[in-house]
């Protein structure tokens, strides 16, 4: 179990710093290449500019060491606010579906909450702390660890929480390792589509009688996938299927690898990372029905300000945080990346002129910084200003 996990980690962690792909061979040689019939392309899946982050959690606890699958349960209700704070629209997974399938539309910088496996943690830690907040969420159980002694969650449990905002997905019938899912592959493809039946047909069967509701999305276990799955998954009526490969989704995403962020315990990161949303459709301007962003501390321009200038002075007040490192304080800005602001010790204030007119809709700032311990770093202050760039319009600007 812990080698798994620690793969996992790495995976995860690993997928965050990929900037590129290999580009593919080119061939230089001088021959004419030989006339071949053109194929039309494919219709493409118009792109909105809506931005999906799915977070995927596991165990919770108010008192044990966090671990790469568990985290603290005061963290989670600061990550949730952090959600509200930053005006993030948390939907349901319904609503995922029905924007995916074109039917609807959606807030462009979205969030949906699963958790997967099962954990009675869940149901006693955060839970509550959902239902507080109003969010609806996905709970992508596997089959053999549902109404069982020792810490999973009870039939009445779950049947609880689809009544306030709860939605169940499958998460196979006994969570097969990688290790496991190959042996039966090389059984060969008989045996191998008897395995899949059992793991993702009986699963669904199981979850539907139980808990009266239709399950179409399927949660790869430890995110291991084969081709022979997505066959399965079509024949079995799962319409979207999960990984845990970290990446927002936009519309064309293929419905068989939607990539998650899995918030582990001991990389807070990952939620930082799954909560910018660097290249979403910008908010329009006057728009009543955008979710009110807050932040801890007093910024400017103002959360959801709109101004009218492409050159604003950005800034953050921090006299009220105690526990702070002043050479530890990073301002990014989207498009800009980390920028040279500038700290005041006298009014602590964290200041930068932006010095190339801002080009997009909206921008997006991010102020970071470790504790006095050098270590600890403070979730980050992230908020969002709209342009008006026809008030901002200089015919001779560059």
């Amino acid at each position: 179990m812990h080698s798994l996990l620690a793969t996992l980690t790495c995976l995860i962690i690993s997928s965050l710093s990929l900037s590129a792909q290999t580009a593919p061979a080119v061939d230089n040689t001088d021959e004419a290449p030989k006339a071949l019939p053109i194929a039309p392309e494919p219709e493409k899946t118009p792109d909105d500019g809506v931005r999906v982050a799915i977070l995927g959690y596991h165990d919770f606890s108010k008192t044990l060491k966090e671990t790469e699958m568990r985290i603290n349960t005061d963290k989670f209700r600061k990550q949730m606010q952090a959600l509200k704070d930053q005006g993030l629209s948390v939907i349901s997974m319904q609503d995922f579906q029905a924007w995916k399938r074109g039917e609807k539309t959606i807030p462009p910088r979205s969030v949906v909450i699963t958790i997967d496996d099962g954990w009675q943690s869940f149901y006693t830690d955060a839970y509550p702390i959902l239902k507080e907040f109003g969010y609806p969420f996905t709970v992508f159980l596997y089959t053999k660890y549902v109404n069982v002694q020792g810490r999973s969650m009870s039939f009445e449990m779950i049947q609880e929480m689809q009544k306030n905002g709860g939605y169940v997905g499958s998460h196979s019938t006994s969570h097969p390792y990688p290790g496991t899912v190959k042996s039966q592959k090389r059984k060969g493809p008989q045996t191998y589509a008897s395995f899949l039946e059992r793991e993702m047909g009986q699963s669904k069967a199981f979850l539907e009688k139980n808990f009266k509701q239709p399950v179409n999305s399927y949660c790869y276990p430890g995110g291991f996938h084969t081709d022979e799955m997505f066959e399965a998954g079509t024949q079995y009526g799962y319409d979207f299927m999960f990984t845990v490969l970290p990446g927002k989704i936009k519309r064309s995403s293929d419905n068989n690898t939607l990539p998650r962020y899995i918030i582990l315990g001991t990389y807070d990161r990952i939620f930082d990372l799954a909560t910018e949303f660097r290249d979403a459709a910008a908010p329009k301007i006057g728009d009543a029905s955008a979710p009110v962003q807050k932040t801890i501390v007093p910024v400017q321009p103002e959360p959801g300000a709109v101004v009218n200038t492409r050159l604003p002075v950005i800034s953050i007040d921090l006299s009220t945080i105690t526990d702070i490192t002043p050479e530890s304080l990073v301002m990014r800005i989207a498009g800009f990346g980390d920028v040279p602001a500038v700290f005041d010790e006298n009014t602590k204030q964290l200041t930068w002129q932006v010095n190339r007119r801002l080009r997009t809709d909206s921008c997006q700032v991010s102020v970071t910084w470790k504790g006095s311990d050098k270590k600890t770093t403070a979730p980050p202050v992230r908020w969002t200003f709209a342009i008006d760039k026809e008030a901002a319009y200089q015919p001779t600007g560059g």
